[in-house]
């Protein structure tokens, strides 16, 4: 009975997870939503909600201690809880990448931007679809949905060399372009550092399923 409650609390804690992965992904989209439509209003709320996915970092982390300072659990069950307390490290800092991107967007305000921003909305999706079968493969503990996940960092890293290239080439055409380019300079690397940190969550899932710790990339 006791082992039974156990998989039950060790079930709620993933579904903690997942619900904290549900709040990232929505501000990932928000935030660039955000930038690309010039919705001042949208970005000011996004800083708003950082504490949101503070809260939830906090109580997954009691949690998690809890179980480890109750239950003693050995083997996979460790590893879970273990993986769990790096995970949700990395999903607060894809949360703070997506205020730092809000505030980018507060910054560029109502300005035209200096170019159509296509590769930053490209870069977004594909990071969505990463969010998404990221949230799969942690369910189902599946190694092999992880590391195609993983993979596609390299989309956003090719992405990125794109919008950094173009930004620079408009920068030395005009100084006029300095100021909001360099903003749109850091939004393409939040974007890339938020793929980062969703390919180490996959390192952790791959290491819950295998007990193996890789580097994908």
């Amino acid at each position: 009975m006791v082992r039974e409650n156990f998989r039950t609390d060790i079930n709620e804690l993933k579904e903690d997870v997942l619900f904290m992965m549900d709040k990232v992904e929505i501000l990932i989209e928000k935030a660039v939503d955000a930038l690309v439509n010039k919705d001042l209003e949208l970005a000011r709320s996004i800083v708003k909600l950082d504490d949101e996915i503070d809260n939830c970092m906090y109580e997954i982390e009691e949690k998690a201690i809890e179980l480890i300072a109750l239950q003693q659990p050995m083997a996979k069950d460790l590893r879970i809880i273990f993986s769990v307390s790096k995970i949700i490290t990395d999903l607060e800092r894809i949360g703070d990448f997506c205020v730092n991107i809000s505030k980018e967007a507060i910054k560029i305000g109502k300005e035209e931007h200096i170019k159509k921003l296509v590769d930053i909305p490209k870069i977004k999706e594909i990071i969505i679809n990463m969010m998404k079968n990221l949230k799969i493969s942690f369910k189902l503990e599946d190694a092999e949905i992880a590391l195609e996940v993983g993979r596609e960092d390299e989309l956003v890293d090719d992405l990125y060399k794109d919008v950094y290239r173009d930004i620079l080439s408009l920068i030395h055409e005009s100084t006029a372009y300095t100021n909001q380019g360099t903003k749109l300079l850091f939004v393409g690397r939040y974007l890339e550092r938020i793929a980062d940190h969703i390919t180490n969550i996959c390192e952790r899932i791959i290491y819950i399923s295998k007990g193996e710790i890789i580097e994908i990339n």
